[in-house]
């Protein structure tokens, strides 16, 4: 038999072969009605866990959390019956490369004015594959190979109307000025080292990045002097508009968080340097060497504009050089230096699927069950300018949650629902939500991993 042969023979069993499931739960109702889920552990990651809790929730936002006696439950809610299940936030991943996202090209190492938003596909099946995991909302990157590769988007899984998204926009993550948010992504390290135009070398990728910059400064300054003091602006004296640089401005001036990917100890340094002259928020992505330097990490987040870190713990398959002493203590480095951190996927390289590993494996470093916890849920939010929204089940926030079959450390625990602002958009117990779950690249033939490494899905 061959390897495609047996993909054909293992899909058509898993659907032919049925599925008994002990609990299965009814399609979320219209969103005007209250619903009530009942008996399961609450995990809020807030607060204290609840052995046996009710959480309501109505209109999309979770409206009463608390232990069984003491909560009311509204007349004419529709209850779920999850005795024995655990609920806790939906999960937050801080970097993804889902739905197929292609950012800057060969033309240049910094391209700022491309965007991600741009490129996704919102009925790729690689966000079946998100939910199945547990994970409710995602930051979709462009990938490491260039300084900059462009600007990343903030999506949530979300189902208008009860529907799959036709369209990226009904899962942006809309920012307090109306427009879709995310950040933008920046590398350095081996990555973007290449061939002119991209530089050769750790210090010519720092030069470059300056250079740059202080374009963005010097373009900013004649935006403004193009006012005058009676407040009045003068068009004549406008420079030509440059989306690139608008976006470093952003970045300079806080209203887009710079997400980066670094791994050595050097380079980390190098990013906070660059911070500092710079004045932009930043996020560490990947920081395979943290546990390195954590107590300078830990430092500039008290000086200010730096968020946290973005932890990697498993940099496959094949791995770089300079991922080679990423280490499962990472977190708990970080977490003794003082310093924010999250998980995240970078999938494919971790599979959107496994994310709830990444807690068990910070665990196994020496990291507390509940940090591990926070770091897959409301570190991640925090880390995204989200936390107000998501990250916790708490009154007022949106309900995103995931009703697990048991412990979320436990390598036999399955995720069995995933909710999105109060709508169920996975569910284990639906043969075609399963296939997504525990198939592989047969069970979403679009798929096709971003890197040089693999053939196309189904191969």
């Amino acid at each position: 038999m061959t390897a495609r042969s047996f993909l054909r023979f293992a899909t058509a069993a898993i659907l032919i072969s049925g599925f008994a499931h002990p609990h299965t739960y009814a399609q979320a109702p219209a969103d005007s009605k209250p619903q009530a889920f009942i008996g399961a552990r609450l995990i809020p990651i807030s607060g204290p866990a609840i052995d046996r809790g009710i959480l309501i929730i109505e209109n999309g936002k979770i409206t009463a959390i608390g232990p069984e006696g003491s909560t009311a439950i509204p007349s004419g809610a529709a209850r779920h019956d999850v005795a024995g299940k655990v609920i806790m936030p939906g999960l937050v991943d801080t970097h993804s490369h889902v739905g197929g996202p292609g950012g800057a090209d060969g033309s240049a190492p910094i391209q700022p004015g491309v965007r991600v938003m741009d490129s996704l596909n919102p009925l790729d099946s690689g966000y079946r594959r998100v939910v199945a995991g547990g994970i409710t909302t995602a930051n979709v990157m462009p990938g490491s190979g260039h300084l900059l590769s462009g600007q990343t988007v903030y999506l949530k899984m979300r189902r208008p109307d009860g529907k799959p998204p036709r369209t990226i926009d009904q899962m942006f993550i809309q920012g307090a000025d109306g427009k879709p948010s995310g950040g933008i992504k920046m590398a350095n390290g081996t990555n973007s080292i290449g061939q002119p135009p991209f530089p050769g070398s750790r210090g010519k990728s720092a030069f470059l990045v300056r250079e740059q910059f202080i374009k963005a400064q010097e373009y900013n300054a004649k935006i403004k002097s193009a006012t005058g003091a009676d407040g009045k602006l003068d068009e004549t004296k406008l420079p030509a508009r440059d989306l690139g640089l608008e976006a470093l401005i952003d970045a300079m001036e806080g209203r887009k968080i710079v997400h980066h990917h670094t791994h050595r100890a050097d380079d980390i340094m190098t990013v906070l340097r660059l911070r500092d002259e710079f004045g932009f928020r930043v996020v560490l992505h990947h920081v395979s060497e943290a546990w390195k330097v954590a107590d300078q990490i830990a430092a500039a987040e008290k000086e200010g504009g730096v968020l946290g870190s973005s932890i990697i713990l498993v940099d496959s398959p094949g791995g770089k050089l300079e991922a080679a002493e990423v280490s499962f203590i990472t977190g708990a480095s970080l977490a003794k230096a003082g310093a924010r951190f999250a998980y995240h996927t970078d999938d494919w390289i971790t599979d959107s699927r496994l994310f709830l590993r990444m807690a068990a494996l910070g665990v196994r470093g020496g990291l507390s069950r509940d940090l591990a916890l926070r770091a897959l849920t409301l570190s991640g939010a925090e880390l995204l300018d989200l936390q107000d929204r998501i990250g916790s089940l708490q009154t007022g926030k949106d309900a995103d949650f995931i009703i697990l079959s048991g412990d979320p450390l436990s390598v036999y625990t399955k995720v069995e629902q995933t909710w999105v602002e109060g709508r169920m958009v996975f569910n284990r117990a639906d043969p075609s939500d399963h296939l997504h779950q525990v198939g592989g690249y047969s069970a979403g033939r679009d798929q096709s991993p971003y890197f040089c490494c693999f053939g196309g899905a189904g191969q």
